[in-house]
Formats: structure tokens, C-alpha cells, sequence
């Protein structure tokens, strides 16, 4: 028979051989793969371009990996800073994060900025919120991304935020959610009183695959909800905050290519101008640029990016 000796080092290889089948089954993405057991994280990068830094980060906050562009600026090297910053956020149904490079001039515009440009992925209509029932991004972005990009790239308290329609709420409601965050607020064509288009939002969200209750409630029986995500309801709360608003009235404008129709910019000018009446009975200033003729398209919101820059450069120090 064997001996006693014999049979505790045949176990012992027995489970030596399991633990490492089971390290490598973790390691080939099982459900305790690195990576996704602690914190936000960068797991792959790759270089975009002569600035660009394309990240694909890890949020526990979303339960997924999401990508991210970084736009470094001319003099950043690794180790670097701190650094001002300038978050562009993207409106609804965007084929991806990239809009903003790919239709919207950013790395044009921002080639001389002395700051880092963050491009985020804010979801098809993830309304930058932290949903009833789904996915946080205003926790990805305020509590888990922008302290990566300050550990990553050296960026620095110094921060601006701006974005279109979708995303100029986002960057009302950020810069009034957490005080001091951000210095300046850019909303181009944005949603800026939700309670004034209840019904589009919800069918929006519903058009695109997803439980309109779900984002923010019912509209009335979670009204304070709504309001928690509501840039004119919060607008008392960007005293400190450099703001600027622009949008068209949705008529075909210079900007336009010939035959182009009318379009629902005209009502997010109404939202605009609720916002920017509610800011004034409030004392707080907005920089306006209601310019009338142009519709719900990138070449304005190109020239708005532009024309706003220079009071976001002067926030920041950049």
C-alpha cells in the first residue's frame, strides 16, 4: 500500500494543479479578472495622433469599460503639471465619444490651448446622471474619471466643462451638483430645463432602447428627481461659475448647406432662455449668444467652441 508520505504529496500536487487552472481561467476573463475587482482603472491605451491618448477605462460605477480621448497639450510630458483642463462633453444618440474630434474641431481649436482636452463617453442618452436604475455617470465622470486623469496626466484643479445639447446639460448640472469643481460652464443648444421637455426626453430615451423611468422616474411622482438634474432649477447654485450659453432658433442659417429645413433648435431656444431668466432673477451671470438662424448641427457647434474658448482659456489659466 502506498505510504502516508505518498498520499499527502499526491494531493498536494492535485490541488497545486487546480489553483493553477483557476488563476489561469481568472486571467482569460473570468469574473475575478483583474481589473475589475477594485477601483477605476486604465486597462489599454494606445496613441492617437500627435496629442491624442485613446484610454480604455474600467468604472465600477458603470459596471463596464468605456473609452476616453485625451488630447494632451504642446509642452506635456509624463510627470508633468498640474495642468488646467477642459472636458467636451457629446450631446444624444452620438455614434461615439469622438464626435467632438471628428465633427467638431476639437483638436483644430484647442492646438494651443496650454491645457489637457478630456473627451469622455457619456452613453446614447446617459443625460451625464446617475440613473434610478442603470448606469452612474455623473459618479464615473465627476468621482471616478476626473481623478484618474489628474493621477494619469497630471491634470489640475483648474477645470472647464463644455458640451452640446445633451451635454450642455451635463456640464450645467456637473458645475452646479459639485461645488468648486469647475470654474467654468459651457452649454452649447443644450437642455437647460428639463421640466420644460418632459414628454421629448422621456420619448428620446425610449426611441433609443431604454426604460424612460429609469433615467429620472416618473415626472411627476419623482418630480424632485427631475429637479436634481435640472440646470435651470439649479441655476442659483453657478454663482461661482463662469457661464456661457449659446443656441439658434432652428431656421437654416449661414452655416448650412443649400436646402436645409427648419429643425427643433427652436425649442432648445426656449429652454435656453428660461435658464438665462431664471440665472438673472438669481444674479448670476451668463455670457449669451442667441444668434439666431442655424439649426441642430455641428458647424455651430463648432463656431460656438470657438467663440467660447476665450472666456474658458481665461478661467483656467490656460
Amino acid at each position: 500500500m502506498p505510504s502516508r508520505r505518498w498520499l499527502w504529496a499526491a494531493v498536494a500536487g492535485i490541488v497545486a494543479v487546480a489553483v493553477a487552472v483557476v488563476a489561469v481561467v481568472v486571467l482569460r476573463g473570468g469574473t475575478a479578472t483583474p481589473g475589475r475587482t477594485g477601483g477605476v482603472q486604465v486597462v489599454a491605451r494606445e496613441q492617437a495622433g500627435a496629442r491624442g491618448h485613446d484610454l480604455s477605462v474600467w468604472s465600477p460605477a458603470l459596471g463596464a469599460t468605456t473609452p476616453v480621448r485625451v488630447l494632451t497639450p504642446q509642452g506635456w510630458t509624463p510627470g508633468s503639471g498640474p495642468w488646467p483642463v477642459l472636458y467636451l462633453l457629446h450631446g444624444c444618440c452620438s455614434p461615439n465619444h469622438l464626435v467632438w474630434v471628428d465633427e467638431g474641431g476639437a483638436e483644430r481649436l484647442t492646438q494651443d490651448l496650454r491645457a489637457i482636452v478630456v473627451v469622455p463617453e457619456g452613453g446614447r442618452v446617459g443625460f451625464y446622471s446617475d440613473w434610478l436604475r442603470g448606469p452612474q455617470w455623473e459618479t464615473y465622470h465627476v468621482k471616478e474619471l476626473i481623478p484618474l486623469i489628474e493621477a494619469e496626466f497630471g491634470a489640475g484643479p483648474q477645470r472647464a466643462i463644455a458640451g452640446l445639447s445633451m451635454g450642455g446639460l451635463g456640464a450645467m448640472v456637473y458645475a452646479a451638483r459639485n461645488p468648486g469643481m469647475f470654474r467654468a460652464a459651457a452649454s452649447y443648444s443644450g437642455v437647460l430645463d428639463t421640466t420644460g421637455d418632459r414628454s421629448e426626453t422621456r420619448a428620446l430615451v425610449r426611441r433609443n432602447g431604454e426604460d424612460p423611468d429609469a433615467l429620472w422616474g416618473d415626472p411627476d411622482k419623482n418630480r424632485d428627481v427631475w429637479e436634481a438634474y435640472n440646470p435651470t432649477a439649479l441655476v442659483a447654485r453657478l454663482k461661482d461659475v463662469q457661464l456661457y450659453v449659446s443656441c439658434g432658433d432652428g431656421r437654416p442659417g449661414p452655416l448650412d448647406p443649400p436646402g436645409a429645413t427648419a429643425d427643433y433648435e427652436g425649442a432648445l431656444l426656449g429652454l435656453a432662455q428660461t435658464f438665462t431668466e431664471r440665472a438673472e432673477q438669481a444674479g448670476v451671470r451668463v455670457a449669451t449668444d442667441f444668434y439666431g438662424a442655424g439649426t441642430h448641427t455641428f458647424p455651430y457647434w463648432e463656431r460656438a467652441l470657438e467663440r467660447s474658448l476665450p472666456m474658458l482659456r481665461a478661467a483656467i489659466g490656460a
